[in-house]
C-alpha cells in the first residue's frame, strides 16, 4: 500500500511541475518531444503498398498530448513539422519538406491537441481503456482523414489523374493499419503507468 502511494505521490510531482513549468522551460520540452519524434521517425518499413512508409514516429505523437498537455504537446508537434518542412532532415530517412506526407503531420498536431486535452482534463481519460478509445480516435481519424485527403492531392499533381478513393484508402490506411493499433495499445499502456489518477490541473473533471 505505502508503494503504491508512493509511486501515485510521484506520478502526480512530475505532472504537476511539467503543468506549472515556465513558458521557456514548456518550449524546451517542446523541442524536446520534437526531435524525440524525429528519432522515431527513423524506425521504418518500406512496403510495397504504399509511397509512405510504416514509422515509429506516431508512437510519440500519441504520447506527446499526454506528456506535454493540449498546448505544449501540440506546439511539439508544430515545432516537428515546421521545422521538417523548412529544411531540418528529421522526417522518415533524414529527409525533410512537404512532400507525401503532409497531411499526416497536420494529423499528428490535432492528435496531440486531442489527447492532451483529455489527459489534462479528464481522470477517467487517464486509465488503460479510456486513453485506447481516444488514441484509436486520434490515431484513425484525426491523422488518417488529413493524411489521405493530402496523399489524394500529392498523387494527383504528380501523375495528373485523380485517385479512387479505395485506392487512397490501400495506399495510406490499410498497411499500417496493424502497426498503428500495436503503437496505441503501447501508448495507453505507457499513459496508464506514468499519469497520476489525481488532479494536477486547472478545470478538471474526475
Amino acid at each position: 500500500m505505502q508503494i503504491t502511494s508512493a509511486i501515485e505521490r510521484t506520478r502526480y510531482n512530475v505532472f504537476k511541475w511539467r503543468y506549472n513549468l515556465s513558458i521557456p522551460r514548456k518550449l524546451i520540452m517542446a523541442f524536446g518531444m520534437a526531435g524525440l519524434t524525429g528519432l522515431l521517425a527513423q524506425v521504418r518499413i518500406l512496403t510495397e503498398l504504399s509511397p509512405v512508409p510504416i514509422t515509429g514516429q506516431t508512437l510519440a505523437v500519441l504520447l506527446a498530448g499526454v506528456l506535454l498537455g493540449r498546448r505544449w504537446g501540440g506546439a511539439s508537434m508544430a515545432i516537428y513539422a515546421i521545422l521538417g518542412v523548412a529544411g531540418i532532415p528529421w522526417f522518415n530517412g533524414w529527409t525533410s519538406g512537404l512532400g507525401v506526407t503532409g497531411g499526416y503531420f497536420i494529423g499528428f498536431i490535432l492528435a496531440a491537441l486531442f489527447l492532451g486535452y483529455f489527459t489534462d482534463k479528464y481522470i477517467k481519460s487517464r486509465y488503460f481503456f479510456s486513453m485506447l478509445g481516444l488514441m484509436i480516435f486520434a490515431s484513425m481519424v484525426l491523422v488518417y482523414v488529413p493524411g489521405v485527403i493530402w496523399l489524394g492531392l500529392w498523387l494527383n499533381m504528380v501523375t495528373g489523374t485523380a485517385v479512387s478513393i479505395s485506392a487512397l484508402l490501400a495506399m495510406g490506411v490499410v498497411p499500417f493499419i496493424i502497426g498503428d493499433v500495436i503503437k496505441v495499445i503501447l501508448a495507453a499502456g505507457i499513459t496508464r503507468m506514468v499519469t497520476p489518477k489525481t488532479n494536477y490541473a486547472d478545470n478538471y473533471i474526475p
